[in-house]
């Protein structure tokens, strides 16, 4: 049924005319900007107007390409990278943050790329849970649920085995394994790490109890990590969420409160069973680490995750609050001194927070950091010994967008809308708390003039465009970037959860094992 006419025909008062109808360009040209507009900004070089760069830019890719050889060794050590929330457009953005479009980030230069789907078994678009599976256990499952097969319900109690995976692997053939993060280390993507749950909140006991599942049968994420298989072999642990792993009647080393209803200090009991361990709570006791003397290494800096990195530098907190290229550092010290190699884990989790919050100030800062570290480890090791994968587990509804011109500040207004002549940004969300600030109070159809908004501000959210508490994942495909032994493996499109199996096959590790 068209709308418009039926309409016309229930009402009998409207007409055709009355309706208001859009026009077209039959060219479907898109409307450009004046070239002797004053307000455009230079942000390129004037030799990228003659077409002989281009050209000669070409050419040396080709000469590159031509250059490649693949690396066919075992590699003896992985890192293995996950920016949490890292979409293509967030990498991007960030390209524009840290200077200018051409830039690459580190990972970017890596040449063996391929792209993967995303989605969970029960979800068109992911969460953390499923994703985590997949890239860390090679079975994708049901939203919410880590580590556990999909035909299990979630949030169902004492239910199925625990699928095995990277970390497992790598421990049975006897690598050293070190998980780092920016979020709690009992989040969904670390807990993928080492955990099995079929509820992702279940960080402590009292969240199991929540459910109305036992604790005594159904443990908990943050008990798992310090017990589990995996987890009670993990070499090295840094991160946040130290609520999880004391009571709820003692305060942490900062004051705050822990969560756990059970009264147990799952802390004193790492400590128990790791005489040769350090517990370390802030950066001064990460970099004073006494590596000849420390054999495992337990990090929780925050009750939960740790500080967004331009709150740390707001604060002027810097010498209490690692980032995480300090903490992959300190990774690397720990473990490269192992013969039989190591694994390591590191996750960006505050890209993804900050997106859920509408703030991508925040998150390009948060995904520079990831590219630091990954930077980091880049220098700290050998290409023909270390392989390096880098990727996202999902991606977010944040858009890229308007004609803005070269040089102009991607966090900043991109343009003037031709239908309401009100600005609009670069950057927008699809949805999320953003909407609130984007749309008048007095009329949710008429957008506010966002000409004063304080873009500066890490804090400010920027205009969604359908209202939630936190704006949701997105649902395309994210890249997959690696580098080192084996990483031509790593081309084409591919689902989600052959990333690790990929791995595994590279480290002759899990089923591939000889």
């Amino acid at each position: 049924m068209k709308t418009s006419l039926a309409l016309v025909a229930i009402c009998g008062i409207l007409t055709t005319a009355a309706i208001p109808r859009r026009t077209y360009d039959n060219d479907h040209q898109h409307k450009r900007s004046s070239p002797d507009d004053p307000n455009q900004h230079v942000g390129y070089q004037e030799i990228e107007t003659t077409s002989e760069f281009w050209r000669q830019a070409a050419r040396n890719t080709i000469a590159s390409k031509l250059t490649e050889s693949p690396v066919v060794s075992k590699p003896k050590n992985v890192v293995f990278f996950i920016g949490d929330g890292m979409s293509p457009q967030t990498v991007a953005a960030t390209r524009m943050y840290l200077g200018n479009e051409n830039k690459m980030l580190p990972f970017e230069e890596f040449v063996n790329l391929a792209t993967t789907r995303t989605y969970c078994i029960d979800k068109q678009v992911a969460d953390s849970a499923c994703t985590a599976t997949a890239l860390l256990s090679g079975v994708k499952t049901n939203y919410g649920m880590v580590n556990k097969a999909s035909e299990i319900p979630f949030n169902s109690c004492g239910s199925g085995a625990q699928i095995e995976g990277l970390l497992k692997w790598a421990q049975d053939n006897g690598m050293m394994t070190g998980l780092v993060s920016t979020a709690r280390v009992t989040d969904s993507t670390a807990a993928a790490a080492y955990a099995s749950v079929t509820n992702d909140n279940w960080e402590d006991d009292s969240y199991v109890r929540a459910s109305g599942c036992d604790p005594a049968s159904n443990p908990d994420i943050a008990q798992q990590l310090i017990h589990g298989e995996v987890g009670r072999n993990l070499n090295v642990i840094l991160g946040g969420g130290r609520r999880h792993f004391i009571p709820s009647t003692d305060r942490d080393e900062e004051g705050s409160y822990g969560s756990r209803t059970d009264g147990r200090n799952l802390i004193n009991e790492w400590k128990q069973l790791h005489p040769d361990g350090e517990f370390i709570w802030n950066r001064t006791a990460l970099t004073s680490v006494r590596f000849s003397q420390t054999e495992r290494l337990l990090g929780l800096f925050e009750s939960s995750h740790l500080m967004y990195h331009l709150e740390v530098l707001e604060q002027g907190v810097q010498m209490t609050e690692p980032n995480l290229p300090d903490m992959v550092a300190i990774a690397l010290r720990m473990m490269d001194r192992h013969e039989g190699g190591f694994f390591l884990l590191v996750e960006g989790g505050r890209i993804d927070t900050a997106h859920h919050e509408t703030r991508p100030r925040l998150a390009l800062e948060e995904t520079a950091e990831f590219s630091r570290a990954v930077d980091l480890v880049r220098s700290m090791t050998r290409e023909d010994d270390t392989l390096i994968v880098v990727t996202a587990d999902h991606g977010h509804t944040m858009t890229y967008n308007g004609y803005a011109s070269r040089g102009s500040d991607v966090l900043g207004i991109a343009g003037l809308s031709d239908e309401d002549g009100l600005p609009y940004a670069t950057l927008s969300y699809a949805n999320g708390p953003g909407y609130y600030g984007t749309y008048k109070e007095e009329n949710r159809g008429e957008r506010v003039d966002i000409t004063g908004m304080d873009f500066k501000n890490f804090r400010t959210q920027y205009p969604a465009t359908v209202p939630l508490d936190e704006s949701t994942h997105g649902g395309e495909d994210v890249v997959v970037y690696a580098r080192g032994p084996m990483a031509h493996l790593f081309r084409g499109n591919m689902e989600q959860s052959a990333v690790p199996h990929l791995i595994a096959y590279a480290t002759q590790m899990g089923r591939f094992k000889v």
